[in-house]
């Protein structure tokens, strides 16, 4: 059993982490920075430590700190929750060769799994579905545009050790390719510090569908059905949902046979995500493996009845699963909404300061994992998620209709949010019935930045008034702009 577990984190995991911990006796120990110094994470963690200066670099990313630490106060474990170290070969190594457990996979599989071209590699040779390509990196341009016609444009030029949309661009004709090339070359080296590029063909119109596998060190596996995560945008994931209500029965024995086929190629253990992309007749193909806990895990819990967090807990003390694949059943429909600091109306652009105001929804299926309360800063040095709103009811209509609900008795004030874009989502025919794929937002944006056609011209003026006024009074730190998305006014701002 650990005693102590150092979470190498910030924010809404890292107040998951800590509550995991509470439950199973394990003392937490949290680490921040000096932005963080009165955050959520900071104040409910059993020990605190300041790390370094508000750049991830000097703080979160600084592993020579994090493993002193980590040695000094003697952790037995350290959780990186997701992002900053959670998917670093060279960290998880160090650890490995310190003794601390690491909450995750071995250093080997975030290995083969972290380039995209070895992992397209394995893939393939385990019978794996692929998008097809190129199986290694792309050498020259001449050899890229002879791939190219092979494969048949349009095609992506994709970077090896890529992720999240960065490193990435659609060509469709070779005219286009050097140029592409080139571009993608240095985005790449810039974003991961590794140029290699590789194709692939671009599926038209597909759905993002990620199955959630769990393994332990002596060989079980099992996954924890599907989620829906197409709902994206510029490739960030916005809204998702468990299950996706687009995969059959049959489709889903499939996927999730491939996933954990996937999953003993790399003889992975821990919680990993297999993400997939699936074209409008259900045939599916390998993306990536995340080797690390997702951000959207909630809804597979909701729907599975797993704690997640505490079986990857559980799994590095060295037990087994405590389930098995006969043992789970799909309950129900959740969703989840990711609340960003953000100003929708303005390219998206984030929002900083001081939350004047947060009150959190509440009620049966509701589920809100943040790591702000009031008081609690959004600074310019991180990722501007303030939480994820997780709702589930016994199926979709009624999980959609709570999460409306939900969404409607959030108040938050002192940053511009993307509550009530998200709202219209929720609104839109396209998501009502399933249709959506991962080019929904740019094909709906119009739609969804206009103002609700049940709000007469007064609401709309009344509207560009006060966020005139919330822009005026952020800049000057002192915005008490009170969001509501009560009702069908759910762009009302009351000033007060």
């Amino acid at each position: 059993m650990f005693k102590k577990i150092l979470i190498a984190n910030r924010g809404e995991i890292a107040v998951r982490i800590i509550r995991a911990c509470r439950e199973l006796g394990i003392i937490s120990a949290a680490i921040y920075s000096e932005a963080d110094k009165t955050s959520l994470h900071t104040r409910l963690a059993d020990e605190s430590y300041l790390i370094g200066g508000p750049i991830a670099s000097e703080s979160y990313l600084n592993a020579n700190k994090i493993i002193s630490l980590a040695k000094e106060i003697n952790a037995d474990a350290i959780h990186p929750g997701y992002g900053f170290f959670s998917e670093n070969y060279n960290f998880i190594k160090s650890l490995e060769d310190e003794g601390i457990e690491f909450i995750g996979p071995s250093s080997n599989s975030v290995r083969l799994m972290g380039s995209k071209t070895a992992a397209r590699q394995l893939m393939k040779q385990n019978g794996v579905p692929i998008v097809p390509g190129t199986t290694s990196p792309v050498v020259s341009v001449q050899d890229g545009i002879v791939s190219a016609e092979k494969i048949g444009y349009p095609v992506l030029l994709k970077a090896s050790e890529g992720g999240g949309g960065k490193g990435m661009r659609k060509i469709y004709s070779s005219t286009e390719f050097e140029d592409a090339f080139e571009a993608t070359q240095r985005e790449s080296f810039k974003a991961f510090g590794n140029s290699n590029i590789y194709i692939e063909k671009f599926i038209e119109h597909p759905k993002h569908i990620e199955v959630q596998i769990i393994a332990d060190k002596y060989g079980n596996y099992a996954h924890l059905f599907e989620r829906e995560c197409s709902v994206q945008r510029r490739h960030q994931k916005i809204i998702e949902e468990a299950a996706s209500s687009f995969v059959d029965e049959l489709t889903r024995e499939k996927i999730t046979d491939a996933a954990i086929n996937a999953a003993k190629a790399c003889n992975y253990y821990n919680a990993g995500t297999i993400e997939m992309l699936m074209d409008k007749e259900k045939n599916f193909y390998f993306l990536e493996m995340n080797t690390r806990l997702q951000v959207e895990h909630p809804v597979t819990e909701l729907i599975s009845g797993i704690d997640l967090v505490r079986e990857q807990i559980s799994i590095a003390e060295g037990k087994k699963l405590s389930f098995s694949q006969h043992d789970l059943q799909k309950h129900g429909h959740a969703i989840e909404c990711r609340i960003y600091a953000e100003d929708p109306e303005n390219i998206f652009l984030p929002s900083t300061g001081k939350l004047n105001e947060y009150t959190q929804p509440s009620g049966p299926g509701i589920r809100v994992d943040s790591g702000f309360d009031s008081g609690s800063e959004i600074s310019i040095y991180y990722d501007p998620l303030i939480a994820k709103l997780i709702c589930w009811s016994e199926n979709r209509v009624t999980a959609i209709s709570r999460m409306k609900r939900a969404l409607s008795e959030f108040q938050i004030s002192g940053v511009s949010t993307n509550i009530s874009f998200l709202y219209k989502i929720l609104e839109n025919d396209k998501f009502l019935n399933g249709s959506y794929d991962i080019n929904f937002i740019e094909s709906e944006i119009d739609s969804l930045l206009s103002s609700p056609k049940n709000i007469d011209k007064n609401m709309e003026y009344a509207a560009a008034a006060f966020t005139a006024i919330l822009k005026a009074n952020h800049a000057n730190n002192t915005g008490h702009i009170k969001y509501s998305a009560s009702g069908n006014n759910w762009c009302n701002k009351n000033y007060e």
